[in-house]
């Protein structure tokens, strides 16, 4: 078989809810039952399922008259090591393209939408039927690349943490985060639900979410209207050379202050804090709570833009 390549295609998967179902029930008729039971449309779940995995398989069988094929699960994301050469398929949903990417350097990206009528897919450009062509016009570099500006997280220990979309520093559980932060020349002692850094990508995600959530509560307690610019700001985008800090429900007391909540972060005014949580204190990116770095008492840790960017084929 004549390949087009001799670099590696990485495909990138992911479970699907039946596939976590069975897992926890150990078959498919237990997870059915346990679905049918609580009055859900199981029938939604296996077709779910079986159009994820034909696509899978489709694209699997597609990409090996193209070249050499591994297939890569996300739970082996943060310990794969991807070579410079490889180009990468991810099947999505779009927050495991956002997942895959903050692991590369530079490796383009095809995102493929497996069921365009399910998943609204902003990082899925593609369907299923143009993976080949598209593959072959990435060999030939006859496809445009948007670059996508990432955070990175820095610990005072020399530990990086890169996110896509947001990062998260605070409590593992639901009890209050206390740190120092410090910003633009200020500084403050702070006792919160925890720090969320966004990215332009993250823009339309848990940044929204947040300044929705600021417009609701002030246009409540003030009964005006409030209007807040930077949820149309077209100027915050996947390649904007800046990041935002939010404080989420700052706790002002005869210890804590609550002014420095939200602003900008730029190369000239990065965001530093010096964590006072003697245990359960974590950073972690695009909403994978399980793949943390710790984040306790004494520790540094410098939020900044990332020294790499991601390369999504569009």
């Amino acid at each position: 078989m004549q390949r087009a390549t001799e670099n590696k295609i990485i495909l990138i998967i992911r479970n699907t809810r039946l596939d976590d179902l069975i897992v926890r029930f150990n078959t498919l008729s237990q997870a059915q039952f346990y679905v049918e039971h609580l009055g859900a449309d199981f029938s939604d779940y296996l077709r779910e399922h079986q159009n994820y995995h034909a696509t899978a398989q489709n694209a699997q069988q597609q990409l090996q008259t193209l070249g050499k094929v591994q297939v890569v699960h996300r739970h082996f994301l943060p310990n794969f090591i991807f070579a410079p050469q490889d180009i990468i398929v991810v099947l999505g949903q779009d927050g495991l393209v956002a997942n895959t990417l903050k692991y590369l350097d530079k490796q383009p990206v095809i995102g493929i939408n497996p069921e365009p009528h399910r998943w609204e897919g902003v990082l899925l450009p593609f369907q299923i039927h143009e993976l080949s062509k598209i593959v072959k016009e990435v060999f030939a570099n006859r496809r445009k690349l948007e670059k996508v500006t990432m955070a990175k997280a820095q610990l005072s220990d020399g530990q990086k943490l890169y996110a896509v979309n947001d990062l998260f520093i605070g409590q593992k559980t639901h009890t209050s985060a206390r740190y120092l932060i410090q910003h633009n020349q200020h500084q403050e002692q702070h006792s919160s639900s925890g720090v969320i850094v966004s990215t332009g990508m993250g823009a339309t995600g848990w940044f929204k979410s947040l300044l929705a959530g600021a417009q609701g509560i002030t246009q409540a307690w003030t009964g005006k209207k409030a209007r807040l610019r930077l949820m149309t700001d077209s100027n915050f985008t996947w390649h904007s050379d800046y990041l935002y800090f939010t404080v989420r429900e700052p706790f002002p007391s005869a210890q804590s202050t609550a002014n420095l909540i939200f602003g900008k972060i730029t190369p000239q005014q990065p965001l530093s804090l010096v964590s006072q949580m003697p245990e359960n204190g974590v950073i972690f990116s695009d909403g994978i709570e399980n793949d943390f770095i710790e984040f306790n008492s004494g520790m540094q840790v410098s939020i900044d833009l990332a020294d790499k960017q991601g390369h999504l084929v569009v």
